[in-house]
This record gives structure tokens, sequence and C-alpha cells, in this order.
């Protein structure tokens, strides 16, 4: 994974870091002062990284509301 991409999920993660528990506080601190001194993650780090990623970055899907603002064609 590249430096970006690390980047990325810490930059989302910061959100959600009140709502860590106190073991992923901890790891997630960790590993954050490893990205600060500019070292790549390990794999196993990285995996940590993206579960914390996936657990609490939720995608949602954006509705489409075309259908509420369609214009009536029938005369």
């Amino acid at each position: 994974m590249s430096y970006r991409d690390q980047k990325k999920y810490f930059e989302k993660l910061k959100r959600y870091e009140r709502h860590f528990e106190p073991k992923e506080r901890r790891d997630y601190n960790m590993l954050l002062k490893r990205h600060k001194d500019d070292e790549d993650l390990d794999r196993l780090s990285l995996e940590r990284l993206r579960i914390l990623y996936e657990k609490y970055f939720v995608q949602r899907e954006k509705k489409s509301f075309d259908d509420i603002f369609k214009k009536n064609d029938t005369e």
C-alpha cells in the first residue's frame, strides 16, 4: 500500500477517533505516531488500520432524487 492510501485512512478515521474503544484507540495512536514519523506500515499494522477503517467509516449510497423531481410529460 502506498503512503497516499495510508494517509487517506488516517484522514478518514480522524473523525471517528472519539468512538474508538480503549484498545482500538491505543492501536490507532501507535499507528498514527508511526505515520507521522514517515514510516511505512507493515502488513499486519496496515491490516489493523484497514479493520478500523471498515468498522467505523461507512460509505452510504447517495439517494437518487430524479424520480421526485421528474417533470410530468402528460398533457
